[in-house]
């Protein structure tokens, strides 16, 4: 009858700041928006040939496959962000930095700028897209890493 036995918890859980809960909440909704306004630009139609164009080869099927497994990690770690998990911040960093090398590298000509890059004429326009195109990413960063009640509610985790 192991279901009368009271459980003991060592210390009390801290609740989630609010500002956790927001950048969590905002990398689901980001990742969702950006879905959702792709298959809006290109439809059903451009989004097979999307996908058709981008296994055409071994390393673009890695670079898409790639940028879908960033995606779902980016969305796991906003899950374990909630619960307290100090690494999810950092492999959020992480991914963050991944994909903003590749594109600022795809964009310069390394790689495949026909398919992930970002349009520019000079690389000054080049980074300025990029810094607007990940400036809510770096908003959730700074949610997660600067104000005070989140680095201690990982700290206590």
């Amino acid at each position: 009858m192991g279901f009368f036995k009271k459980t003991r918890q060592t210390h009390a859980r801290p609740n989630v700041p609010a500002l956790v809960q927001v950048a969590a909440l905002a990398i689901i909704m980001i990742r969702c928006l950006d879905v959702l306004m792709i298959l809006n630009t290109l439809g059903v139609r451009g989004m097979g040939d999307f996908i058709h164009r981008s296994v055409q080869t071994w390393n673009l099927t890695l670079v898409f496959m790639s940028s879908l497994i960033l995606v779902f990690i980016e969305i796991y770690a906003a899950f374990s962000l909630v619960k307290g998990r100090n690494g999810a911040r950092w492999v959020y960093l992480l991914t963050q930095v991944i994909a903003a090398s590749y594109l600022w590298a795809a964009s310069l000509g390394y790689g495949y700028p026909e398919l992930f890059s970002i349009a520019g004429g000079s690389k000054r326009e080049i980074l300025r897209s990029l810094v607007m195109q990940k400036l809510p990413d770096l908003l959730v960063l700074c949610l997660l890493f600067i104000p005070a009640s989140s680095r201690r509610f990982f700290r206590l985790q």
